[in-house]
């Protein structure tokens, strides 16, 4: 049983999207993670993994999913997480429905990667929603969209509960979307509290997700800076600081709603030189963030990928919470001699063109 799930860029909305019911415009693209779930023999879990040279071997227990060796338990925590979590809790749900386990080998790949290492697609993100899709589906759970992205919060939000879960949703939809993150907090409670099926057909407070047009008269680029970066510990170490819960954090919240809309209603009205000014100013906004709390959202690297968009006429940002991964930039789509002038400005700076497109049409995990 095959199930593949696309990664995804931040188009705008990232930091303020943390905070439950706030969103973010985020797109899929044309790379995934595909995992294949087959009998297994020998373990009740096995785990073949591209990113690792060895499989992973795990025993069902009471308390979840434990390793069988050392060198198990280390592969686990050098890539793993994710995929141990989705399996957990498709476990889970599996026994709320008075139902067994089986038995399941694992094969993942993931064309989220760049000679090994991540280049901020989302590859946590899809693999959890891969990985949810393919056991269930071995198991005869045919998921809807809504479930599929629930049991993957669930399982995103026991790992790290900062999470948006931005990048699950688009995996899940596929497409341009507006997503609002649901209160994580409350939904793990909800569980301890009800258990994984009837959390899985509640409404979640806070989450929100629809489909939005691609852009019309524009072209996306992505550029790889090299460096990988950490999501979770920029996103942490926000949180850890004074800004958090202050005025300014409540003015950046506001500012990147109403520039959320403002994009939303431009993709809507397909209005290419307004999602293009709105952009620039999302770029504004995360720099000055960037320039309050010295969070490391800008490098040398992605400030040099964003001033070569703005130089041919176009709009740059980091994707995502920055520190390193991908950028984009957005140009006038009949504008494609400047093109070349972009990557020459990215070339100078170390920026790598990654040949990825954005999915313009709604699509699925399955």
């Amino acid at each position: 049983m095959s199930r593949r799930a696309p990664g995804k860029l931040f188009i705008v909305g990232e930091y303020a999207v943390v905070q439950p019911g706030h969103p973010a415009i985020l797109a899929a693209v044309d790379r995934q993670v595909d995992v294949t779930v087959s009998a297994s023999h020998g373990a009740d879990v096995v785990i073949d993994s591209d990113l690792s040279p060895e499989p992973t071997r795990l025993r069902r227990s009471a308390g979840g999913l434990a390793p069988l060796g050392a060198d198990d338990e280390q592969r686990v925590r050098d890539g793993l997480t994710h995929v141990v979590s989705a399996i957990e809790t498709v476990d889970g749900l599996l026994a709320g429905q008075g139902l067994s386990a089986h038995p399941v080998h694992l094969s993942i790949t993931s064309r989220l990667h760049h000679e090994g290492t991540k280049l901020g697609l989302g590859s946590s993100g899809a693999v959890t929603v891969a990985t949810v899709s393919a056991v269930a589906a071995y198991h005869g759970l045919e998921l809807s969209q809504d479930a599929r992205f629930k049991l993957a919060m669930i399982a995103s939000s026991r790992l790290d509960a900062g999470s948006s879960g931005g990048d699950l949703a688009a995996s899940v939809w596929g497409g341009w979307i507006e997503y609002h993150a649901p209160d994580r907090a409350a939904v793990l409670d909800m569980v301890q509290r009800r258990g994984i099926e009837e959390s899985i057909r509640t409404p979640w407070p806070g989450f929100e997700v629809r489909a939005l047009p691609a852009p019309r008269g524009l072209t996306v680029e992505v550029g790889w800076t090299g460096r990988p970066a950490s999501t979770t510990a920029l996103v942490g170490s926000l949180g850890k600081r004074a800004w958090q819960g202050s005025t300014s954090q409540r003015a950046f919240v506001e500012r990147s709603d109403a520039c959320v809309r403002a994009c939303a209603d431009a993709l809507e009205r397909g209005d290419g030189p307004e999602l293009l000014r709105q952009v620039r100013g999302a770029r504004r906004m995360l720099a000055e963030l960037d320039e309050e709390v010295r969070l490391g959202i800008f490098t040398t690297t992605l400030t040099a990928l964003c001033d070569a968009a703005e130089a041919v006429g176009g709009a740059g940002k980091p994707s995502g919470a920055g520190g390193g991964d991908c950028g984009i930039a957005l140009l006038d789509a009949t504008a494609q001699e400047r093109i070349p002038h972009l990557r020459k400005g990215w070339d100078a700076a170390g920026v790598l063109p990654v040949p990825i497109h954005l999915q313009s049409t709604k699509g699925s995990a399955a």
